[in-house]
């Protein structure tokens, strides 16, 4: 069910940017005001399709010193953009959840955040109904056929989060893992098995099991300057 563009987040003191090239993983320089400066990326992927020479980007300041001028957070995707950073994302997801906005999970509150589980660390437990959930949340914000995909490289990381998820509703509790898919224009989410087919069979195992498998859509508007969320409940595929 599309909630249409519901405003969650606004972002103060953007500025526009080109990005120039990927220095390491969580470097980019990039081309603000005339001066070459360097732009942090919150976010492990790849990010082949938006980490390129010439794409426009959009920056906010460190809200602490780092080493980087600036903070990469969103690159131009259409008329809108498409968010890199992770842990905007999650700030926009709290927001969500807060503000009762995401249909299916109405009824929970976050309890704690990076909360361990087994041999993970699980981005939060919910309380829904008076019942503890975990909530594992993925960013997916790679796009291909009008599909949201995740991972866009191989990822251990999220296999073994799967797995302990996936363990854990197996003993009875009760567990969710969501995928943000942080861009505009796609129909539907499904894992990349092209790049990481474990990942697509533990998903199976996952959803057999009874975990609950969830992806949501939101992107960044660059004219009011807000996060929006596209679809609250954005179909999910390829589990069967």
């Amino acid at each position: 069910m599309s909630n249409g563009a519901n405003k969650i987040l606004r972002l103060s003191d953007v500025e526009e940017c080109i990005i120039l090239e990927r220095l390491n993983r969580f470097v980019v320089k990039i081309l603000l005001d005339g001066a070459i400066m360097r732009a942090y990326i919150c976010n492990t992927g790849r990010l082949l399709d938006y980490i390129k020479e010439g794409r426009r980007g959009f920056c906010i300041r460190h809200e602490r010193k780092l080493k980087s001028d600036r903070r990469l957070f969103a690159v131009e995707d259409g008329d809108s953009a498409a968010i890199i950073d992770t842990q905007l994302q999650m700030r926009a997801l709290e927001r969500l959840i807060a503000s009762k906005m995401i249909s299916w999970i109405r009824t929970c509150y976050i309890l704690r955040r990076n909360v361990r589980l087994k041999n993970s660390i699980i981005d939060y437990l919910l309380d829904c109904n008076c019942e503890g959930v975990y909530l594992e949340v993925k960013s997916a914000i790679l796009r291909s056929s009008g599909y949201a995909m995740y991972p866009d490289c191989p990822s251990q990381r999220g296999r073994r989060h799967i797995r302990v998820i996936t363990e854990h509703v197996k003993s009875g509790g009760r567990g969710i893992i969501l995928f943000i898919a942080a861009i505009p224009n796609v129909e539907a989410f499904k894992p990349n098995i092209s790049v990481d087919p474990e990942i697509g069979r533990l998903l199976k195992e996952a959803d057999r099991t009874g975990v609950v498998i969830k992806a949501i859509e939101m992107h960044y508007d660059p004219k009011s300057q807000f996060i929006c969320l596209l679809n609250d409940d954005l179909r999910v595929e390829n589990l069967m």
